[in-house]
């Protein structure tokens, strides 16, 4: 059974699995799909159609957008903002507001056990790899690989972690690396 703080928000539409606790303040829409073992920090906001795998974290404050899919095991820092609109405007040229008909929502990725620190801010349309690390206040702007460590405004590579977070020399280091700690 999910635990849900009763100040929460959740769709009745909003699929919640076993094991999951949403804490204080949080909102979920409808067909929000978020997996067992999560948490959901206060104040997070999770749009509708967002997938949420397995024993994710997310931390307080947090903004899932409607095209993000979150693969098992990632931790999303407080603060951390997905964006789905590449070209954010409120009205057309012609000065009418925008509608649903005139948006065209971008997809994002994170995929196993990828870690976003605090203040992250992911622009849509891009993949984050498995184990990637990005550091806290990054902007994530383009595809990060696998084990990728990643910091700055736009987010750069600067080296490769394991699943542990040690850092490594190249990308097949950490790889082989994360094999040994997933044997131990």
């Amino acid at each position: 059974m999910a635990i849900i703080h009763p100040t929460a928000d959740v769709s009745q539409q909003a699929e919640i699995g076993e094991g999951t606790r949403v804490w204080a303040n949080v909102q979920i829409r409808e067909r929000a799909r978020i997996g067992r073992n999560c948490i959901i920090g206060r104040n997070s906001y999770v749009e509708f159609d967002v997938t949420i795998g397995d024993n994710v974290k997310i931390q307080n404050n947090a903004s899932l957008y409607v095209g993000l899919t979150v693969e098992e095991g990632v931790f999303i820092g407080p603060h951390v903002i997905f964006t789905n609109d590449k070209l954010p405007r409120a009205i057309n040229p012609d000065g009418t507001l925008k509608s649903s008909a005139d948006w065209h929502v971008g997809t994002t990725l994170v995929r196993y056990g990828a870690a976003l620190g605090a203040g992250t801010v992911v622009v849509t349309g891009v993949t984050i790899g498995r184990w990637a690390m990005i550091g806290s206040g990054s902007v994530v702007t383009k595809d990060v690989p696998d084990h990728a460590l990643v910091i700055g405004n736009p987010g750069r590579v600067i080296g490769y972690v394991s699943a542990m977070g040690v850092r490594c020399a190249t990308q097949a280091e950490a790889i082989e690396l994360t094999r040994r700690e997933i044997e131990q």
